[in-house]
């Protein structure tokens, strides 16, 4: 017996789900970049941001104070920006769907730097179920 169709999404909460993805994107970019700056230089600044973005002073200095607004990180005047144990687990969890749809594309067949390039947007929009399916295919895959 042929199984069910099932219903595409109703346009609302799939257009919903994408305004979402888009207001947490900033924040998970930002606290993945000041995480991998603070491991690899031991502290991170504003500048250091505005180099790695190609951003202005005052686009970091706005995306930061919206992180310590809502408790990702913290920092003041002249001091380095910090990342509270929420941020670090932001960060954390970032890297590793960033890491995980990187491999998935490889595993397709696609060059490194397409890789890089197309997980950078792909990472903030997968679902876990989508994100778990491409874990799933890579231990078929890959083992």
């Amino acid at each position: 017996m042929p199984e069910p169709k099932q219903r595409p999404p109703d346009p609302a909460k799939r257009h919903a789900r994408v305004r979402a993805d888009h207001s947490a994107e900033l924040a998970e970019d930002y606290v993945e970049a000041i995480d991998e700056v603070i491991a690899e230089r031991g502290e991170c600044r504003v500048v250091d941001l505005t180099k790695r973005f190609g951003v202005s002073h005052v686009t970091v200095s706005r995306a930061v104070g919206r992180l310590v607004r809502d408790g990702l990180a913290t920092t003041e005047p002249y001091r380095p920006i910090e990342l509270t144990p929420e941020g670090q687990r932001l960060a954390r969890a970032s890297r590793r769907r960033h890491e995980i749809v990187v491999r998935f594309l490889l595993a397709l067949g696609l060059d490194a730097k397409t890789a890089e390039i197309d997980a950078e947007g792909i990472e903030h929009h997968v679902s876990p179920k989508t994100l778990r399916a491409f874990e799933d295919f890579l231990e078929r895959e890959t083992g």
